[in-house]
């Protein structure tokens, strides 16, 4: 089964916790504070896999988690980084934030980018030793991995893309110069999925897409719509195939216009790219008249007449695409960007509707990596909030004492004109 499109959860691995730890060493006195770090949480990366073709696995697996970092140790021991979790995808995959915007867009073979960082390890109680602090039982908690749900869309790699009306026998010419065998039968929307195939015989080779028809108003969801048309915006070249054929009932003049009027409204940029008009089924006795008021309506530019079924003008088209081909250099190759952790600074003092107040800022990164119900831990991330001038903040914008202060999911106390991790007394 083919599928284009997918949305998943990544969620990468979390920093293990700091240890507090001290030395305990026969004859050594006062060893002193010895708790080690916590290893890094493991990244989420995507990489291109040659050897696939559609986000099918995506339906039946949706949330992928990278391994967190493990708490360090006692005497200094630094704990296990978490291993990174590799997420294959095909060629072509794009991927989007949940937010709409564009995290990478993977082409090449193997190429990969970092989707989700995974946090880094808290700091062990060796990192809080001062010349008035010897003995700290502080440690940091690991700092959250990223997590966020990401849409994947592919779009085919393809030099060439096959567009035009139902039946307009796209999937026949698609299977006569290639070795692709799309389902061909006297009925329109025969092709429900893109179909791609290789052109070897003409110079080198080059690869050929055949989309599903459109038809008037597809941009606006008429028929399969327009979502198939995505699969051509790496192509180089467009075959605008158009019925010759009198039986069919069409006007070629009108179906030409059709068509070109919905790749403007679903991509400007798709529909300047460089075309070949093909009158299909020039078999078909009249189909000359057709062919040449096709020609007269693209006067300077003319159609070429083909036969897909007796081979007829084929040739001369796909000769024509390799000399276009050669003339044209390849769509660029995306950047690939890595994800980088967003830069907060500054924070603020925000009312709640509870009569208390919530801080939000860079100081809830702070707080991330509290380890919160170690007294040790809370007093000194007030120590923190302290040196940040949030005292002063509170004063300012009329906090009322005693009040709440909630940072991230920590809580402390603002009391007597300070603050503290603890819970005030009941009156």
């Amino acid at each position: 089964m083919f599928v284009d499109e997918a949305t998943i959860f990544v969620q990468a691995g979390s920093g293990g916790n700091g240890s507090v730890a001290f030395r305990r060493e026969k004859y050594v006195p006062d060893g002193g504070p010895a708790g080690g770090d916590g290893g890094r949480g493991g990244d989420v990366i995507f990489q291109v896999d040659p050897g696939l073709n559609t986000l099918m696995d995506f339906r039946h697996q949706r949330h992928f988690r990278a391994q967190p970092g493990q708490p360090g140790g006692t005497n200094r021991r630094h704990g296990r980084d978490g291993t990174d979790l590799v997420v294959k995808v095909p060629p072509g995959t794009v991927v989007r934030h949940e937010n709409g915007e564009i995290m990478c867009d993977l082409v090449h073979p193997y190429d990969s980018a970092i989707i989700a960082q995974g946090g880094r390890g808290g700091k062990g109680n060796v990192h809080f030793t001062s010349s008035t602090h010897r003995a700290p039982k502080v440690a940091e908690r690991g700092e959250p991995g990223q997590a966020f749900w990401v849409h994947l869309e592919l779009n085919l790699l393809a030099d060439v893309g096959l567009v035009g009306l139902p039946n307009a026998g796209k999937s026949t010419l698609i299977s006569v110069v290639s070795a692709a065998r799309p389902k061909i039968a006297d009925y329109p929307f025969t092709t429900l999925v893109p179909n791609l195939g290789v052109v070897e015989d003409y110079g080198d080779p080059f690869v050929i897409a055949d989309v599903p028809g459109l038809i008037e108003g597809a941009h606006l969801g008429t028929g399969l719509g327009d979502q198939f048309l995505r699969h051509l915006n790496r192509t180089r070249i467009l075959l605008h195939l158009v019925d010759l054929s009198p039986a069919s009932g069409c006007d070629p003049v009108a179906d030409y216009h059709v068509i070109r009027t919905e790749l403007q409204s679903f991509s400007p940029t798709l529909a300047q790219k460089p075309t070949l008009v093909i009158g299909t089924k020039r078999d078909v006795p009249d189909s000359q008249e057709g062919l040449e008021r096709l020609n007269r309506a693209l006067s300077p530019d003319t159609a070429w007449g083909i036969s897909a079924v007796t081979g007829l003008g084929v040739a001369d088209v796909m000769w024509a695409v390799r000399r276009r081909l050669d003339e044209i250099p390849p769509v660029a190759a995306p950047v690939h960007e890595v994800v980088e952790r967003p830069q907060v600074r500054g924070y603020r003092v925000i009312a709640d509707t509870s009569g208390s107040v919530r801080l939000v800022g860079d100081v809830e990164q702070r707080a991330a990596m509290t380890l919160w119900g170690n007294p040790h831990a809370e007093n000194y991330f007030c120590e923190y909030l302290r040196r940040r001038g949030v005292v002063q903040a509170l004063r300012r914008a009329g906090v009322p004492d005693p009040a709440k202060v909630w940072v991230g999911e920590g809580l402390v106390f603002f009391r007597d004109g300070d603050l503290t991790a603890e819970e005030p007394d009941e009156a």
